[in-house]
């Protein structure tokens, strides 16, 4: 005889058994079984945030600092689309999640009540996998399957609908096992004899790096594979993660999305290596294209969609980065010997005066002359933000306009020691946070964002307090969007701002804060920056700082 269980205490004890420690969630009417199923499972931590685009992002920010699966649980219609601007960003970088919403119960809901809507085809767009589930004895099999899913590469998360009377239902039923898949490939002996051949007969080849560095663990193998080439490393365009580390002396910083200037600094090389990545993703159209005309392109990475997606790839190997590599640099020196070891030297060598390192302190001398300077120079508070940091701290970047520097200051030193804003969809940083700190409760956490972003997520604050999470959460107050001024002034020769300011009347962030019940301080004057900075970090329990920064163009 199997044990009976409710579909609610079975939901929980599936979720915990594939690895779940946190709930995240927004609890309302058609979540109130799992809501009082959590008291047979007090080893499970519920996280509420006060708006479903929070608990997504929570979770993601979970996620993406702790490489782990993560579940959150939203309100039916309403709240599944509160949820999805935040679901899309998710879904940009590969968050392995479980997205779950109350239903209305089986049959009620053909009478089309208040809040009912058609679930799974409104997430389909934006997840790997969107079900419903329509027998209790099909819940284990379908939680266990999403699990796969989300977890195996290409990463992403997957959506489950349950009706009410799903969940309050009982029977005997099994829960099964957990399953992941193994996806650690390396190439066949015939394709890394070819990837050898091929590198070794460009003259001047280029690596470019992604998130599956992250993803795979693969920071040291890959600043390995262009120590052993001698030849420069960037970021991807869209650098959002720790893809690269950034004292390498083959590191030469991240492209950046400006097509002309893209290609201007791809022109010298004969080989393109991208590693993981989709390499030139830009943002606003342009007539010139960033790929040198007949510059090859090497590529080497488990999401599929990313190899050749864009320029056709003379080498495209679907396999594990941290693998390849490991398999790769050995044969590359095997199959050169001393000449590839001379040519490193001398690549090393040539690019000493003009990597990474080298710039940073030409950067700091330029960025410490608007040391007093006010109102506050932005960049200036990055310098300030990143000398303040303790070295093991980790920071959440959505500053934007004001944060454009963070990525030439501080080093990436870890996988988990940086993120930012992937998809472009403002708001994540702040709510990020709170789940990175919740990830990494050892660690100490710096959220740094800009004034408009975080107007969109701004009740996350909340939850950090309630959790009293080891973070510092450093507004960018700069008093509107200035990120869009910056672009129609550019893009159309119009200085005239409709709806970009945010000065009648003015945003309190500092009030904000303590409303949500933080410890906050405005900051106005240069000298103290840096002592407000040290004081929070130095700290336990959640803090803002709102510095007031010079907004103009």
């Amino acid at each position: 005889m199997k044990n009976r269980i409710t579909g609610r205490s079975a939901f929980l004890a599936l979720l915990k058994d594939e690895g779940i420690t946190h709930l995240f969630g927004n609890p309302g009417t058609t979540e109130l079984p799992i809501m009082h199923a959590l008291k047979e499972h007090p080893d499970l931590t519920y996280v509420m945030a006060m708006q479903e685009s929070l608990v997504v992002a929570i979770a993601d920010g979970f996620s993406r600092a702790s490489g782990r699966l993560v579940a959150c649980n939203v309100h039916v219609a309403p709240g599944l689309g509160n949820a999805m601007g935040s679901l899309y960003n998710a879904s940009f970088t590969g968050t392995p999640m479980i997205l779950t919403a109350g239903q209305q119960e089986q049959g009620h809901g053909l009478t089309e009540p208040l809040l009912y809507g058609p679930l799974v085809k409104m997430a389909e767009p934006l997840v790997k996998w969107a079900v419903e589930v329509t027998r209790l004895e099909d819940l284990p099999r379908i939680v266990r399957r999403a699990a796969k899913i989300a977890t195996t590469p290409p990463t992403g998360p997957v959506f489950i609908s349950l009706p009410g009377d799903i969940l309050n239902s009982e029977a005997g039923i099994e829960l099964g096992r957990s399953t992941r898949v193994d996806t650690r490939v390396k190439p066949s002996d015939e394709a890394l004899q070819t990837l050898v051949a091929r590198i070794l007969k460009a003259q001047r080849p280029v690596i470019i790096a992604g998130d599956e560095i992250v993803k795979s663990d693969a920071l040291q193998e890959a600043a390995m594979l262009a120590a052993t080439l001698g030849c420069p490393a960037y970021q991807q365009s869209a650098p959002y993660g720790a893809q690269f580390l950034s004292e390498s002396p083959c590191f030469m910083g991240a492209l950046s999305r400006s097509q002309k200037q893209v290609r201007e600094v791809l022109s010298p090389y004969d080989l393109m290596i991208v590693l993981g990545a989709d390499p030139l993703r830009m943002s606003v159209y342009s007539e010139v294209d960033p790929l040198p005309e007949g510059l090859p392109i090497l590529q080497i990475g488990l999401v599929e969609w990313d190899l050749a997606k864009n320029y056709g790839a003379e080498i495209a190997l679907k396999a594990d980065v941290k693998e390849t590599l490991r398999v790769l640099i050995p044969a590359l020196k095997a199959a050169a010997g001393a000449a590839l070891e001379d040519r490193a030297r001398e690549g090393i060598a040539a690019l000493k005066s003009k990597n990474w390192t080298a710039r940073r302190g030409p950067l700091i001398e330029q960025i410490s002359k608007a040391k007093d300077r006010s109102p506050i120079d932005p960049d200036w508070l990055s310098l300030q933000l990143v000398e303040a940091m303790p070295d093991n701290a980790i920071l959440v970047d959505e500053g934007l306009t004001s944060s454009r520097q963070i990525n030439s200051l501080r080093p990436h030193r870890d996988r988990y020691g940086y993120h930012a804003l992937a998809s472009g969809g403002i708001g994540w940083g702040l709510p990020a946070s709170v789940g990175v700190s919740m990830a990494n409760p050892d660690r100490p956490v710096v959220c740094f964002s800009g004034d408009g972003s975080a107007m969109y997520s701004i009740q996350a604050l909340w939850t950090a307090a309630h959790h009293k999470l080891p973070l510092s959460v450093v507004i960018v107050n700069n008093g509107g969007y200035r990120i869009i001024k910056q672009r129609l002034l550019a893009f159309h020769g119009d200085d005239h701002y409709v709806g970009m300011d945010f000065v009648d009347p003015k945003v309190d962030f500092t009030g904000l804060a303590k409303s949500l019940g933080l410890e906050a301080v405005r900051i106005t004057e240069p000298k103290d920056v840096a002592p407000a900075l040290k004081s929070a970090f130095s700290r336990p329990g959640t803090k803002l700082i709102e510095v007031m920064v010079d907004g103009s163009l």
